[in-house]
């Protein structure tokens, strides 16, 4: 088996892809991570959806390939210049929202919300503002977080963050976690009941 053929990719992500690439956008999470999104958004049916990082957009691409049209994506960002390209390109899909905001900011207004996927591809809602994302997932809702494994482009000092945040959500009891050493690291947890 090949993980890395036949993904499908929506129709719209090499558009973005090249509006990313001109504006020197090189975070992005890769397609197997996007597959896997697609599929955790297809498995929720009229579902509320938050992505924290939009980014340019990329893994919002994904979100939305899985998402039925009763569903909606919240999605923030804090750089503009990024958000714009997500907008350009996704912003006619009215089952999406983008926010340019301070993730941690944006998560304090979401207070008494939940969703059923988190994607947290950022610093708020990931590696600081943990527990405020975690409250926002309903039972049975997945919280996904992706760069888990070292990268390029980690500071000297991330690699401790990581390990930290790992033994974090190792030790919730109500989450159910699987540990995936592919694509760039990805943890995919669950809320229990």
């Amino acid at each position: 088996m090949d993980d890395t053929t036949k993904l499908a990719p929506p129709a719209v992500l090499a558009a973005i892809e090249r509006d990313s690439a001109a504006a020197g956008f090189s975070m992005a999470s890769e397609a197997r991570m996007g597959a896997l999104l697609r599929t955790l958004a297809a498995a929720k049916p009229r579902g509320a959806f938050l992505e924290l990082g939009t980014g340019t957009g990329i893994s919002s691409t994904w979100i939305l390939a899985g998402m039925d049209a009763a569903s909606t994506l919240i999605s923030v960002e804090s750089d503009p210049g990024y958000a714009a390209i997500a907008k350009r390109h996704l912003g006619h899909d009215g089952r999406v929202e983008f926010h340019i905001e301070d993730g941690a900011a944006f998560l304090a207004k979401l207070r008494g919300r939940r969703f059923d996927l988190i994607f947290a591809d950022t610093w708020p809602g990931k590696f600081d503002h943990l527990d405020d994302a975690l409250e926002l997932l309903n039972a049975g809702g997945f919280y996904v977080i992706d760069d888990m494994l070292p990268q390029p482009n980690w500071p000297d000092n991330h690699a401790p963050k990581v390990g930290a945040l790992i033994t974090k959500l190792e030790h919730r009891p109500d989450l159910t976690l699987c540990k995936l050493a592919w694509a760039s690291g990805i943890i995919v947890a669950v809320r229990c009941g």
